[in-house]
Formats: structure tokens, C-alpha cells, sequence
């Protein structure tokens, strides 16, 4: 009796093979960074419209997608009640503080609640991705929302992403979805440019360091799987008014201590591409 293996067929074999996604490049960028984090209230829209502005203060030209369907935050952060331009081909980005934004909560009243399956959030991301005249961008900006569903798998599997920023809080229960998150970028193959600590710690009247939500988690999980630390963010109630007042910290106040992290974080990012 022969040892010889039977040869498998081609098209077994051709359904074997891992599948291999056609990625699309943005149309008027150099360079896609999501901002992401699988958790929720980690402060991922936060740090994303602050990065943007920050990049800009290094002369970069920036756009800001907020791919947060269900929750847009873009329009309170940035303060614009206006709706896009279209030509009927095309939607115009809004330029605020010198960065063009696109959100979905530019198209709908703010208090709407968007009822909508899977398809039809793929739909919109394509919209944003493929229907947006983004003019001449160095970076595009993209505030994802939590989780790793279909808003993810889109980003990752049909559009060209050059890195992601995963921003968490140091607490357990939001790193295990952190976890979850960093996994699938690395299964789809995006890149991982590296980890934040957000809301890492609140310093007293006395200047003493509070870690209030547990410390050095995040430094933790970086190593863990072998990813950059890029550093922490403190907690400061300035950096909550101002994205209320609709004028980001960086941008209300380039010299504050906190715009000062994120034009740091900007330099490392502008470094790394341009």
C-alpha cells in the first residue's frame, strides 16, 4: 500500500488559502490613522479631534472622519451645526479650526437616533471613505467607535489603513476589550502604532498623583503584546469643558499642559510618515 498522499484539488486548495482583501486608498490622503479603543468612554473622540488639531499646529494637513455612527461626537466637539456642501457627486467636507470633518451626525438632527443594521452603517463608511472630496490631506483622522463589528471590519478589510491608535483607560474592564481590539487589528492586518493611557491619573491640590482607576495597566498590555507605549494622559476637567464648548483644549489652548502631550504625540506620528 502506498504512503503517498493524495494531491488535493485546486479548488480545494484555492479554498484554503487565506483571504486576501483588496484595499482602497482614500482619494485626496496621504495617510489613514484610526483612532480606536473596543471599549466605550475611553476618551476616543477626545484624543482624536485633539490629535488632529495638534498635527495641524505642526503644519500638517489634517481631516477628521468620525466613523462613530451611533454616537457622533465631531459636531458637539467642533461646534458645527451646518450641513455639508454636496455638488450631487460628492460631499463637501466642513472646515472648522482649519480641519476638514465629515460625521454622520452632520447630516442628522442631533437628538436622531440612528436605527440602523449592519448594511446600512457599511453603506454610510463607504460614503465617508469613497464619496467625501477630501483635498490634499498629510493625515485623515479617524475616531472609530467601540467594539469590533462591521464599522471595523470595513476600515480593515476594504480600506487602506496605515496605522491605529488604541487608547484606553488603565481599569481591567476596559483593557480585556482593548485586548479583543488589538487582536483584531493584528488578525486583518493593520498596523498598531502603538497604546495610551488616557484619564491615567488626577493630580491634587497637594500635586500628589491619584491613579483612580488603577495604574499602569495600559503600559502593561503594551508590553504584553508587544506593541508601542506612547505615553499617558492625565485627567483635567479643562480638556472636558472645552470639548463641550466645542473648542478642543489645543485648539482653545496650544500652551496648556494637555495640548502640549498630544502636540508630542503628533511629532512622534508626523515623524514616523512624513
Amino acid at each position: 500500500m502506498s504512503d503517498k498522499k493524495p494531491e488535493l484539488s485546486a479548488a480545494i486548495k484555492n479554498r484554503l488559502k487565506p483571504k486576501v482583501f483588496k484595499k482602497n486608498p482614500i482619494i485626496g490622503t496621504k495617510f489613514t490613522i484610526a483612532v480606536s479603543s473596543a471599549k466605550g468612554g475611553v476618551g476616543k473622540s477626545t484624543f482624536a479631534t485633539n490629535l488632529a488639531l495638534a498635527l495641524n499646529k505642526i503644519d500638517c494637513k489634517v481631516g477628521l472622519l468620525d466613523a462613530d455612527i451611533y454616537g457622533p461626537s465631531v459636531p458637539k466637539m467642533f461646534g458645527i451645526e451646518e450641513k455639508p456642501k454636496s455638488d450631487g457627486q460628492k460631499l463637501e467636507p466642513i472646515n472648522k479650526y482649519n480641519i476638514q470633518c465629515m460625521s454622520i451626525g452632520f447630516l442628522t438632527d442631533q437628538q436622531t437616533p440612528m436605527i440602523w443594521r449592519g448594511p446600512m452603517v457599511t453603506s454610510t463608511i463607504k460614503t465617508f471613505t469613497q464619496k467625501v472630496s477630501w483635498k490634499d490631506l498629510d493625515f485623515l483622522i479617524v475616531d472609530m467607535p467601540p467594539g469590533t463589528g462591521d464599522t471595523q471590519l470595513t476600515f480593515s478589510q476594504e480600506i487602506k489603513m496605515d496605522g491605529a491608535i488604541i487608547v484606553s483607560t488603565p481599569q481591567e474592564v476596559a483593557l480585556l476589550d482593548v485586548k479583543r481590539g488589538i487582536k483584531m487589528f493584528d488578525k486583518l492586518g493593520v498596523k498598531i502604532l502603538g497604546l495610551v493611557d488616557n484619564m491615567s491619573f488626577f493630580i491634587g491640590d497637594d500635586n500628589k498623583k491619584y491613579y483612580i482607576f488603577g495604574e499602569g495597566g495600559v503600559r502593561k498590555t503594551a508590553e504584553e503584546f508587544q506593541k508601542n507605549f506612547l505615553g499617558e494622559i492625565p485627567i483635567n476637567p479643562d480638556v472636558g469643558k472645552s470639548g463641550d464648548n466645542g473648542k478642543p483644549i489645543v485648539e482653545e489652548n496650544p500652551d496648556h499642559e494637555i495640548s502640549q502631550i498630544f502636540i508630542n504625540f503628533a511629532k512622534k506620528i508626523k515623524s514616523t510618515y512624513l
